[in-house]
């Protein structure tokens, strides 16, 4: 009898997956998608329904061959890619090149790398899903018309080797639209009386802030006016009006779907989403955990359902019950509703063994891998758990014709917070917790001051709250948050500034002309009405074919008035100018980039040629020379850090160096890499360390 040839898409989940199935089963591996439209052409026949013209990878002909002739010799072929539209349609193609029979049911998905996982899958095969492909098929070809047609419309108005996307020039314009906001923004000032009271003379101070004067709201704008009401309240009483207590309940956090991973590990971790999702990926496609052996940790990655399975339920409230006590679990069972408009075809991001503490598999797992594992664990468990129960307070308390008011809460009951607390994207000052107060009680006045404040414009983006806004808007699905982020940072039409996303001069250009010619491919409702109608056709109510009809009538329109429109002269964009002045004519410097990325010109070109590399001094001396420390990036990207003097001085780090020097040598401290990390010398023979400052949250000031 035969083997079963079982085909997934990773070299590392055949050889886990062969281990759970044995000998009967030979697990071979695609290395992703095997067949797309080729890369030179359009490769889709816009008079023929929309008929796209697939073609073998490049470099994968003899992989493909290899699984033909193993197909040829086997008893069954079964299709395990992964349980997505992408994994759908890389099955298809397989079943296209391997003549296998599409009524066949040889297709089978894996929610875990688990043997029950697995096992479970293999016992469940269905046909391949003609309505799941057809949306990835519908998906890639309008993206590849979009982008094929547009591009080389803007490689006339504005340059060469530009692109435009479906989803990523959308995304773009997200970023300028935001950036545009900051700029437009009116900031006003605004002031607030605060003060400081206490029960008695030494008592513990706490916060309260003027709200009304005479049962109106106050409003300061201006120092003249908090100083009016600070001699008001030179010689006024402070007595408690009205005390209101009560008792607030808070839920934990759902579990992770891959949007909220995505933004809980750039805020609590710092990852980008691109390496989020990498190391997911390896955490689903398993490793070997000592003890234990080869096993995925979690389950897939590429989810926006909230649904966990009742097995898992049944682990993590079973660990809960052992760890915290039976106070820890709520009477009932709590499930979370998956939000409108999800394709809810997965469960939601968790462990595959609750029961597995991060504590347990560190030792074999890397440092970002155990970082990720711990941070989808401990959300899980904790969704799992009872509430936190706050006891609050809110005092109003009278100082003549003025009313300040005063709030704090204590934590009563811990629940779910003794395991896991959610990031926020903006820090607000926690209320402390307030002293036993009563009505008609006197306060000591122990400070008070007029502070004054400005409104303050919307924040740029993160990577985290760029893709939490992706997910509201209907941009894109799960699988294309990372990629589309990538792309637009890859071909700079956005940049880092520190942890925020800003547009580049390039990127607020393509997004003007985009604006003004194809209005519809950057329009926010347009492209979620586009992912509506992708979702249309996966659950079978809409024709793929028909939808590309309707969407090309008013593309084609769209694209013969901008062709018509056009101009020879082409759109400039900025140079972004430098500090560095040029030595051979005085002229300031602008950054150009190149083939090898940016460097700086001399603005007099073609009459002045200079050019330089772009040099960026960190402030930091070297510990060998004293040279500058300069900030570099390694062939892969990766910023590292090195001396000037090289190649006569050899020094190079991976820690970035800080502002402050080493008390007993004077040398320039190192931060060591991670989010916490501590200050150390690296001076040969010092040895001193320095414990990293705690933060402080910032009070918040907005109107």
């Amino acid at each position: 009898m035969g083997k079963t040839l079982v085909i997934v898409e990773s070299d590392h989940k055949a050889k886990i997956i062969q281990g759970f199935l044995g000998a009967d089963y030979e697990v071979r591996a695609t290395v992703g998608h095997v067949r797309d439209l080729p890369k030179t052409l359009l490769g889709v026949d816009i008079q023929n329904d929309f008929k796209p013209h697939y073609v073998d990878i490049a470099g994968k002909s003899q992989l493909i061959r290899g699984l033909r002739e193993r197909a040829a010799v086997s008893d069954r072929v079964i299709l395990a890619t992964d349980p997505d539209r992408e994994g759908e349609a890389i099955s298809w193609h397989l079943s296209t090149l391997l003549h296998t029979d599409l009524s066949d049911a040889n297709r089978v998905t894996f929610n875990e790398i688990t043997k029950s996982g697995v096992m479970q899958g293999m016992s469940n095969p269905r046909c391949i899903d003609m309505d799941l492909v057809n949306a990835q098929q519908a998906r890639r070809v309008l993206d590849r018309i979009v982008g094929y047609q547009i591009s080389p419309y803007l490689w006339k108005k504005i340059r060469k080797g530009l692109s435009a996307g479906r989803v990523q020039s959308a995304t773009a314009a997200l970023v300028v639209d935001r950036e545009n906001e900051i700029r437009g923004f009116k900031v006003e000032e605004y002031w607030s009386v605060d003060a400081q009271l206490s029960v008695t003379k030494s008592g513990k101070k706490f916060p309260a802030k003027l709200a009304l004067k005479n049962g109106s709201k106050v409003k300061i704008n201006s120092k003249e006016e908090a100083d009016a009401i600070l001699v008001d309240l030179e010689n006024a009483e402070y007595r408690i009006e009205s005390v209101k207590r009560g008792t607030r309940r808070v839920n934990p956090a759902p579990p992770f779907t891959t949007s909220t991973l995505q933004q809980e590990a750039s805020r609590r971790l710092g990852f980008e989403t691109r390496q989020t999702m990498r190391i997911a990926q390896e955490l689903y496609e398993g490793v070997n955990v000592a003890g234990i052996g080869a096993v995925g940790l979690i389950t897939y990655l590429r989810t926006d359902s909230l649904r966990i399975s009742d097995e898992a339920r049944r682990e993590g409230n079973a660990y809960i019950e052992a760890t915290y006590g039976k106070d820890y679990l709520p009477a009932k069972a709590r499930h979370y509703k998956t939000r409108a408009g999800a394709q809810d075809a997965h469960e939601a991001i968790r462990p595959t063994m609750p029961n597995l503490t991060p504590a347990q598999v560190k030792g074999s797992l890397t440092s970002d891998q155990y970082k990720l594992y711990r941070l989808i664990w401990e959300r899980f468990i904790a969704s799992l758990m009872e509430q936190a129960v706050h006891e609050t307070c809110q005092a109003d308390i009278a100082a003549g014709a003025y009313t300040f008011k005063a709030s704090g809460y204590s934590v009563k009951f811990d629940g779910y917070t003794v395991l896991y607390t959610e990031g926020k994207d903006e820090e607000d000052e926690e209320n402390a917790p307030l002293p036993k107060l009563e009505k008609d009680m006197l306060l000591v006045l122990r400070e008070i001051a007029g502070n004054q404040h400005f409104t303050q414009p919307p924040a740029r983006y993160t990577e985290a709250t760029l893709v939490k806004a992706m997910e509201e808007s209907g941009i894109g699905r799960p699988s294309t948050y990372a990629p589309t982020i990538s792309t637009i940072l890859s071909r700079e039409y956005i940049e880092r500034e520190g942890k925020t996303l800003k547009p580049t001069p390039l990127g607020e250009i393509i997004t003007a002309v985009m604006k003004e010619n194809f209005p519809e491919i950057v329009d926010i409702k347009f492209t979620a009405h586009m992912e509506e109608q992708l979702d249309e056709v996966e659950h079978g109510t809409t024709d793929w074919v028909s939808m590309m009809r309707r969407f090309y009538k008013g593309f084609a329109k769209t694209l013969a008035a901008a062709e018509e429109n056009i101009t020879e002269e082409r759109v400039k964009v900025p140079d972004v100018e430098s500090d560095e002045v040029c030595e051979q004519c005085g002229r300031k410097m602008v950054v150009k980039t190149g083939r090898y990325g940016k460097f700086l010109a001399c603005p007099g070109y073609p009459t002045c040629k200079n050019t330089k590399r772009i040099v960026v001094r960190t402030g930091g001396a070297c510990p060998k020379c004293g040279g500058d420390i300069l900030s570099k990036r390694s062939r892969n990207n990766r910023k590292f850090f090195g001396c000037s003097n090289y190649p006569k001085c050899d020094f190079v780090s991976w820690n970035e160096p800080s502002s402050e020097v080493c008390p007993d040598c004077g040398k320039t401290l190192f931060k060591q890499k991670g989010r916490d990390g501590k200050l150390f010398c690296m001076t040969d023979g010092c040895g001193f360390t320095k414990a990293p400052e705690k933060k402080t949250r910032k009070k918040k000031t907005e109107e």
